[in-house]
């Protein structure tokens, strides 16, 4: 019985048991459609060409019998398209190895597009906090860095995005000072063009800066209404005047640009939800951030999880576009066996990056577009910034009143290793000194 994850190895094995007949075929789409059944759209210039269609039929046939209930039927497996470029629109799509004319094109029924990675911004610096599961101090580590960077004297813009569970606003806004909106107001109200309506009301200022500033955007206002629905509209993309679709994806980035715009920060961080779902993926890939911290705790739901994401972007072919920007941490360093269970995760880690992201050289040389890393690099993606546990910091729900009396030593004990490294990639002081 043939099951989904069988599908495109299946693929390849037919289109390389026909490898003679695909010149002629010119370029070729593996349509993988929303039911996850496959069909392949070809030129419709092609269709009129004898040899084509006996090279197709033959291929449709093999497709259906190794394929079943994941091909069209023969008779029906072959769309033809005058516009090739129009059958991509609004779909992920990626080579198929092995082939150079042919793209595996995937229909989602999310908005979710993991293996679109959007270049870099070129505004000020944005660095995504990302987990693969929740629990693990990821929004605590980000509101001791807002409170480090303006302690330093920076201005530092939050936005809350983990908008499913959220609650970082609370940690950096007294409740008197919580904005009217917040993230998701304004992208429901942008999808009717009443987004100026909310703009100027979506934003906080937090008491915790002294010398610095910290703006805080939540997820939702002081007040969170009709919550529920609209959450389950907030990433919905938006059709525009001139008939062109806007993802979800699109329009957060065009409310960052204007929320840079608005107050001049000199970094942006962004809470992302945990997990591999829509709102993940457009905050790791579809923001343009050239940092992205993936807070790891040393156990297998963790590796488990990493390894899929990194197998998706290898097997899209993206891997070189991401992969730089990534970063280990190491949240929530146990006080016991501390030195045990860093070099457990960092050895993990580079096992992860070895097998799956970095190239195939020897460790430390760079050759053009290639890299590897020793075991041992610090500068390497899989070498941990640390972070240790404190049962002071461990609950978020009390970390407001903790931040306004903490001190730069306590700070520096516990997120020290972390802000190091963040000193190092934003070139600016951010650690509490």
């Amino acid at each position: 019985m043939t099951t989904f994850d069988a599908v495109l190895p299946l693929v390849t094995q037919v289109l390389h048991e026909h490898a003679s007949g695909l010149p002629a075929i010119g370029p070729l789409l593996v349509n993988r459609d929303l039911n996850g059944r496959i069909r392949l759209i070809v030129e419709e210039a092609r269709r009129t060409d004898p040899v084509v269609m006996a090279a197709l039929t033959s291929i449709c046939d093999q497709l259906q019998q190794r394929l079943g209930p994941h091909a069209y039927p023969a008779t029906r497996a072959v769309l033809f398209e005058s516009d090739m470029t129009a059958a991509l629109d609004g779909a992920t799509a990626f080579p198929l190895e092995g082939f150079e004319q042919v793209r595996v094109v995937d229909r989602l029924a999310t908005e979710s597009d993991w293996a679109h990675i959007a270049p870099e911004s070129t505004g000020v610096p944005r660095v995504v906090f990302f987990s693969i599961k929740g629990g693990v101090g990821r929004s605590t580590a980000l509101a001791a860095t807002a409170w480090s960077t303006a302690q330093a004297g920076k201005r530092v813009l939050v936005l809350d995005l983990d908008l499913e569970s959220p609650g970082l606003s609370s940690a950096l806004l007294p409740a008197e000072r919580r904005p009217t909106y917040g993230i998701c107001d304004w992208l429901v109200e942008d999808l009717v063009d009443n987004g100026d309506a909310v703009f100027a009301d979506m934003t906080g200022s937090s008491t915790l800066a002294r010398d610095g500033e910290i703006w805080v955007v939540p997820a939702h206002g002081r007040d969170p209404g009709a919550y529920v629905s609209k959450l389950g509209r907030a990433w919905m993309p938006k059709m525009q005047t001139n008939g062109q679709r806007e993802s979800w994806s699109q329009r957060l980035n065009r409310l960052i640009d204007a929320l840079e715009a608005r107050w001049q920060p000199d970094v942006i961080l962004v809470d992302s939800r945990a997990g591999i779902d829509e709102i993940a993926s457009s905050c790791v890939t579809g923001l343009g951030a050239p940092l992205v911290l993936l807070f790891a705790l040393n156990g297998d739901q963790t590796w488990s999880g990493y390894r899929m994401l990194f197998q998706h972007w290898l097997n899209a072919g993206v891997a070189e576009e991401i992969r730089n920007r990534l970063q280990i941490v190491a949240a929530m360093v146990p006080e016991l066996g501390a030195p045990e269970y860093v070099d457990e995760l960092r050895e993990l880690s580079f096992d992860l990056f070895t097998e799956e992201l970095y190239d195939q050289i020897p460790p430390g040389e760079i050759i053009g577009e290639r890299w590897n890393f020793d075991l041992d690099d610090e500068g390497a993606s899989h070498a941990p910034w640390l972070i240790r546990w404190h049962r002071g910091f461990a609950a978020l729900r009390s970390l407001h009143s903790r931040l306004e009396t903490v001190d730069a030593q306590e700070v520096q004990a516990v997120f020290g290793h972390f802000l190091n490294g963040l000193n190092n990639f934003t070139g600016s002081e951010i650690s509490p000194s």
